[in-house]
């Protein structure tokens, strides 16, 4: 069987022709309240705690409601993963323009930004990563978009001048670091956002040009 490229991937996403919503506008409103509220929930109390009464009294409507527009309460985190995961697709694709360099500036500013994606934001989607250790759609979902953003550093790393010689692997260590800080800046109050930034920024910049060496580490005082 064929595998398909993140980017052939994305691009027939976008292609599929809009989902069909209860009472239109109407119910796309609603959908988008219900994402809300299970967001909301999910934050307040952790998703394996979050009911789906809970999510309906969030969205202010009755659980047999919600119903109407989702079978259940993993429909619900299964379609609002999708969304999420479409638009950060659709953000990095948008940087493809620019420079390998601001790419990057571009990348540790969208991941690691705390005002484009506030620490409470890391803890949603991390509630999900762990929904997806048995979910298939969600584990189907979070893989695609692993390797959406894996291909993505590689071609980047692959239009660097004087880049590292196997861009591929360089692009699985980016990606580890990248999930591994979002994660360490969660736990550790001792790593800040911009701290977390400015790691990324310095090493993905340093692992892209060889020739930089050490030239840009510099120890960060705190």
């Amino acid at each position: 069987m064929r595998r398909v490229s993140a980017r052939a991937a994305t691009a027939a996403r976008r292609a599929e022709p809009p989902v069909t919503t209860p009472a239109g506008a109407r119910g796309g409103e609603r959908r988008r309240a219900i994402f809300r509220g299970l967001h909301d929930c999910v934050l307040d109390r952790g998703y394996a705690r979050t009911t789906l009464a809970d999510i309906a009294r969030a969205a202010r409507m009755s659980p047999s409601h919600l119903l109407y527009y989702f079978p259940g309460k993993d429909a619900i985190l299964e379609q609002y993963f999708a969304e999420v995961s479409r638009r950060i697709i659709e953000r990095i694709d948008g940087f493809r323009t620019e420079t390998p360099e601001r790419q990057i500036s571009l990348l540790a500013e969208l991941f690691f930004s705390g005002r484009k994606v506030p620490k409470s934001e890391i803890g949603f989607m991390l509630e999900c990563f762990g929904v997806a250790v048995h979910d298939k759609y969600l584990n189907r979902e979070k893989s695609e978009l692993d390797r959406f953003c894996k291909d993505y550093l590689r071609e980047l790393f692959e239009k660097m001048p004087g880049g590292p010689a196997h861009a591929r692997d360089a692009a699985e260590v980016t990606y580890a670091m990248l999930v591994g800080l979002r994660t360490a800046e969660y736990f550790d109050e001792r790593l800040s956002p911009e701290h977390a930034r400015r790691l990324f920024h310095t090493e993905v910049l340093n692992f892209a040009n060889p020739a930089r060496g050490g030239e840009a580490r510099k120890p960060h005082r705190r």
